[in-house]
């Protein structure tokens, strides 16, 4: 693995620069995928990504989950909080890959990845966020934070769930790969690597359209219908979201000034 991230790093430094957009792409789902592989998972997908600008959303279980994702959806830019840029290796591959950092102390820089994201968004890019804000359990879903959301009400572009799910033969939620408390990385990556069996579901929802839609409300219909797919139980209906008025955001407002 050690020497799969300075791969990685030699084709970011080295190709990257006169690649074009397909081309960086496919690097980004090669490496991705034999990361996953060589970390003794199963990739198991499901659904198609959205082509254009999509913002997805997905819950967050370990440090594998970009990786994951990008498997599937190598063109997803993710939204990640600024501790990643400290993971030895890891760290400047995931900002290479044209992921946007958070520093969630700071609540002005919130409002600054907001605008960041609705302007990817705008340029027809796919952008991923974990509404969690933090790594769950796999099975129990926190709360959803609904601020980014905003980027794809204010600028009329559909969004698509991705449900993860990591297993074994043992769990259908497996404890290995969690990345939880005080938990550090490499004790993760040691328990991921002593782990058998294990596959990452990720599951790719139909994407859907938010326009006039309620942040608030969104972000507890996305979470019910990643809950759902994750314990295989029928989709929540769809509630009123396209309601407008309930906070006064729709895809006609303005973001706020940062």
């Amino acid at each position: 693995m050690g020497v799969h991230l300075l791969h990685g790093m030699a084709v970011m430094a080295l190709r990257f620069p006169t690649a074009d957009a397909a081309g960086r792409q496919e690097h980004i789902r090669w490496w991705s995928a034999k990361l996953v592989r060589m970390a003794g998972l199963e990739l198991v997908a499901s659904g198609t990504p959205r082509p254009g600008g999509t913002l997805l959303v997905a819950n967050h279980v370990s440090w594998l989950d970009i990786a994951a994702v990008h498997a599937v959806a190598p063109q997803a830019r993710f939204v990640s909080k600024a501790d990643v840029l400290a993971w030895p290796l890891l760290g400047w591959l995931i900002r290479g890959a044209g992921t946007l950092f958070i520093e969630r102390e700071r609540k002005r820089d919130a409002m600054r990845v907001l605008h960041q994201v609705a302007e990817s968004l705008r340029c027809g890019d796919s952008v991923a966020v974990f509404p969690e804000g933090t790594t769950g359990d796999g099975e129990t879903l926190l709360p959803f934070h609904a601020n980014l959301l905003q980027s794809a009400i204010a600028t009329g572009t559909p969004v698509q769930c991705v449900a993860l799910r990591y297993s074994d033969p043992a769990h259908r939620f497996s404890p290995a790969p969690l990345f939880l408390g005080e938990t550090t990385l490499l004790q993760s990556v040691w328990r991921v690597l002593s782990a058998t069996g294990l596959r990452v579901h990720v599951d790719l929802l139909l994407p859907q359209g938010v326009r006039h839609a309620d942040r608030r409300a969104l972000a507890e219909y996305l979470r019910a219908q990643i809950h759902a797919q994750l314990h295989a139980t029928a989709p929540p209906p769809e509630p009123a979201v396209a309601a407008v008025g309930q906070t006064g955001l729709h895809a006609g407002a303005a973001l706020p000034n940062p």
